[in-house]
């Protein structure tokens, strides 16, 4: 009996971008089909900048409220997103087995990596676009000049967020990723300087919000979105936050 030829072109592996395209795709429809992840990243943040819209607190800092709020909105939805979202997920992937079986097959461990980034981006973008549909009726007013550094260090943030969010899921017990990504999203999110701007800080905590991402890429968003400016000290800060997180990832981030 004559065995056919097995077709080499159906066993090949798709190409790697093909493969990294799909698997942004399928970590972007999980988080979108995460009810609990959706409230988080989306639901929150809007409730958040109505809040600050029609109360006082955000009075006397050099915008209309809604100017001064939405850029601190947008930080806390690059955090919920890329390290609340993607440190839970990719903490209960590594205790089910789900990263070192994918790590095993074509698309490898790089190819994962750049998949739960680009599904980062894909959320964060929808996340950008329902803020501004929220923001612009309650009188939103960016400058022009603001839009590109704003959605570049956007984009810087969320590379630092994600970052911290695998250097957790990677390091400690998938239920410790998820009490310690939930606490330091309240914490952070409450005092760190994303939200709130500093002067609304109490004393020392308006020094040390700065030198954490979360006062980073609150402070650099506000910079662009109210003067179109870059602040680069914020700038600086988010990317040594980026390479040291990012390295430290890669040093001690555990597949199983």
């Amino acid at each position: 009996m004559t065995v056919p030829p097995v077709n080499a072109a159906r066993q090949a592996p798709a190409p790697l971008l093909r493969r990294i395209l799909l698997q942004g795709k399928y970590e972007s429809l999980t988080m979108l089909r995460n009810g609990e992840q959706l409230i988080l990243a989306v639901v929150l943040p809007l409730l958040a900048l109505v809040g600050l819209t029609v109360t006082p607190f955000l009075d006397g800092l050099g915008g209309s409220r809604v100017n001064v709020a939405v850029p601190g909105i947008l930080a806390l939805c690059a955090m919920s997103t890329a390290f609340t979202g993607q440190g839970i997920a990719t903490g209960f992937d590594r205790r089910y087995g789900v990263l070192r079986f994918l790590s095993t097959t074509p698309l490898g461990r790089a190819g994962l990596v750049a998949g739960k980034a680009l599904a980062v981006l894909a959320v964060l973008a929808l996340q950008v676009a329902v803020v501004s549909a929220v923001a612009l009726p309650l009188g939103w007013n960016p400058p022009a000049a603001g839009w590109l550094p704003g959605l570049a260090l956007l984009v810087l943030g969320a590379a630092a967020f994600t970052a911290l969010g695998l250097l957790v899921a990677g390091t400690v017990r998938p239920e410790a990723t998820l009490a310690i990504t939930n606490l330091l999203w309240i914490l952070l999110g409450a005092l760190g300087g994303i939200v709130i701007p500093p002067e609304r800080l109490p004393g020392a905590a308006q020094v040390i919000v700065h030198y954490l991402p979360s006062g980073a890429l609150g402070e650099a968003l506000r910079e662009a979105f109210l003067s179109g400016t870059i602040d680069a000290g914020a700038a600086l800060i988010l990317l040594v936050w980026t390479v040291l997180a990012g390295a430290a990832a890669i040093r001690w981030f555990k597949w199983n």
